[in-house]
């Protein structure tokens, strides 16, 4: 019997300092979203803007990231001086030139994440207070041919969940 308790309190242990769990935030009333859709629905422009305002930090997550504006917004913003840390899946190291290659040529922290079978996060999280998420990778053909969305955020409560999970993801890459 004391050994079935112990177990499931390591289990227990276990189980909520594992990085995989999920989080009750209930956003104010009046907390800004803006939401967007594609095909052509200029979402690539409307994380350029948001890019484009930040102050002090932009940490990134994604899967696939193939888009010009978005690299070259975050390549400004670096320039700037503002923190730019980006964490790409394992699939962005096998590609001729991508955006991995392109980061780090730039100077721009970049680490792959591979612990994963696909690290398919879309995040981006700016100053501690915006997080850009949804469906919507950072390509060009999310933008033009497929169907997808991108939700922008301000919330410094959302926001701290997803710097601790990026932290986490960052933690275990390369």
């Amino acid at each position: 019997m004391k050994r079935k308790i112990l177990f499931c309190i390591i289990l227990a242990v276990f189980i909520l300092s594992s990085p995989a769990f999920a989080a009750d935030i209930i956003l104010p009333e009046g907390t800004p979203v803006k939401v967007c859709f594609s095909p052509a629905g200029n979402c690539t422009q409307v994380i350029v803007d948001v890019l484009d305002k930040a102050e002090s930090e932009i940490l990134v997550q994604a899967y696939s990231f193939t888009s010009a504006p978005i690299a070259k917004a975050l390549l400004n913003a670096y320039k700037k001086g503002i923190n730019v840390a980006v964490i790409l899946d394992k699939n962005q190291r096998k590609e001729r030139y991508s955006s991995y290659k392109f980061f780090l040529n730039q100077g721009i922290p970049v680490f792959i994440d591979d612990k994963h079978a696909i690290a398919h996060n879309k995040v981006m999280i700016i100053d501690r207070e915006t997080v850009i998420t949804g469906s919507f990778n950072f390509t060009k053909s999310a933008e033009v041919r497929n169907a997808e969305n991108l939700i922008v955020i301000k919330s410094k409560e959302l926001a701290r969940e997803y710097v601790r999970n990026w932290e986490e993801h960052r933690a275990h890459s390369e």
